[in-house]
């Protein structure tokens, strides 16, 4: 678990070595203005945001436009995919809980992979303003660059992540559940003999701190393994210049990283909430 975390970081840390040496992508978002009321810094990565979501509740509208009984092309396009993820989903984070879930799923699903696939456009991180570097015009301050290249934008995504994570779990799993799963002795006191049981129950306990712990490093490994994948992929392409196998390449990695992050959600939702659903089902019948 630790070593996994040590892992994601240094692939961060890796990429922004990688636009210092090769003068590629900042690693620091550029502030283009203040909201005059509040204050707030307005970033060139939270610009892409904006458009990006404008850009998919467009789309969506354009597809499906008022929804049918027999679906339009568009609207069957938008419900082929969706059944795709469903499909994905569904077995992972059980029945029970799946309803709740997977809204927030596609959301994130969607949103991330097009901010990964924004990069890939001509003019994204690459215009703005700068100074030459090696006879090359090296990009300090652009005016739109994907939002998942800024870790700020990454953590904001695990940040809502873990806590649907949570809510959800805590409406479908339930306190004492949750408690249970991570403290509580997983050994059947009837099969078992009292003098492996009992000092079992301590063992557990003690891996439920355990557990405690890997909970509190998602969102870090969550949001790192985002942030360094495409960072040091932007940083790849503005160093390469575009050259198109990396192209094609940054493209099936936009994707993976899209789902990825989604898997890791419903793992952890289904963790506490996928279980019991054969056994309730059978009660039924």
């Amino acid at each position: 678990m630790i070593g996994r975390a040590f892992s994601i970081a240094l692939i961060a840390l890796s990429a922004t070595s990688l636009a210092h040496a090769s003068g590629g992508v900042e690693p620091a978002a550029t502030k283009l203005f203040e909201i005059p009321v509040l204050g707030l810094p307005v970033t060139n990565s939270i610009v892409t945001g904006w458009v990006v979501s404008l850009l998919i509740l467009l789309g969506l509208r354009l597809l499906v436009k008022k929804p049918q009984l027999i679906p339009s092309r568009g609207q069957a396009v938008v419900e082929s995919a969706l059944g795709a993820l469903r499909g994905l989903y569904e077995p992972i984070i059980g029945k029970k809980a799946f309803g709740a879930s997977f809204p927030i799923l596609v959301c994130l699903f969607l949103y991330i992979l097009l901010q990964n696939w924004s990069g890939l456009i001509p003019g994204v991180g690459s215009i703005g303003l700068g100074h030459e570097v090696d006879g090359k015009f090296h990009v300090t301050e652009a005016f739109i660059r994907p939002a998942n290249a800024d870790w700020n934008g990454t953590i904001a995504l695990a940040a809502v992540a873990m806590l649907a994570w949570f809510a959800i779990s805590l409406r479908y799993a339930g306190p004492k559940h949750m408690l249970y799963d991570w403290f509580g002795n997983k050994a059947d006191r009837n099969e078992v003999a009292a003098y492996i049981y009992y000092p079992l129950s301590v063992i557990f306990f003690l891996v439920g701190f355990i557990e405690i712990v890997s909970i509190c490093i998602r969102p870090f490994t969550l949001s790192v393994r985002l942030f360094g994948n495409v960072f040091g992929g932007e940083n790849l392409l503005h160093s390469t210049g575009f050259v198109f196998p990396f192209y094609f390449l940054e493209i099936l990695v936009g994707f993976v990283q899209a789902l990825v992050f989604t898997l890791l959600l419903s793992v952890y939702i289904g963790l506490l909430c996928n279980h019991g659903d054969d056994e309730h089902e059978a009660a039924h019948h």
